[in-house]
C-alpha cells in the first residue's frame, strides 16, 4: 500500500483552521465582555486582540495552504501561550466583575 502524500498536510492545515476559529471565538467572547466594563476590561480586550491578531499573522499562510506549507517551529509555543493568556484573561475578566 503507498501512501497518499496530501493527506497530512491537509489535516495539518486543517488543524491550524480549527485553531484559528477557535481562538477567534473566545476573543470575540472576551472583547464582548470587555465592552461591558470598564478601563481595565478594555485594556483587556486589546491585549485579547493583540494575541489573535499575532497568532493570525503566524499562522494564516499554513492554514489556508498559500506560501509556506508548514508553520514556524515556534508557532505551536506561541499559540499554547496565546490559548492560556486568554484563559488567564477570561479569569482577569471574571474577577474585575467582582467588584
Amino acid at each position: 500500500m503507498t501512501r497518499d502524500p496530501g493527506l497530512q498536510p491537509e489535516r495539518t492545515r486543517l488543524a491550524w483552521r480549527r485553531t484559528l476559529l477557535s481562538l477567534t471565538a473566545v476573543t470575540v467572547l472576551e472583547v464582548r465582555l470587555s465592552l461591558t466594563g470598564g478601563t481595565v476590561d478594555a485594556l483587556l480586550g486589546g491585549v485579547a486582540v493583540l494575541g489573535w491578531l499575532a497568532i493570525l499573522l503566524v499562522t494564516w499562510r499554513p492554514a489556508t495552504g498559500t506560501g509556506l506549507r508548514r508553520a514556524p517551529r515556534w508557532a505551536l509555543p506561541l499559540t499554547a501561550l496565546a490559548a492560556a493568556g486568554s484563559a488567564l484573561l477570561g479569569v482577569l475578566h471574571v474577577l474585575s466583575g467582582l467588584r
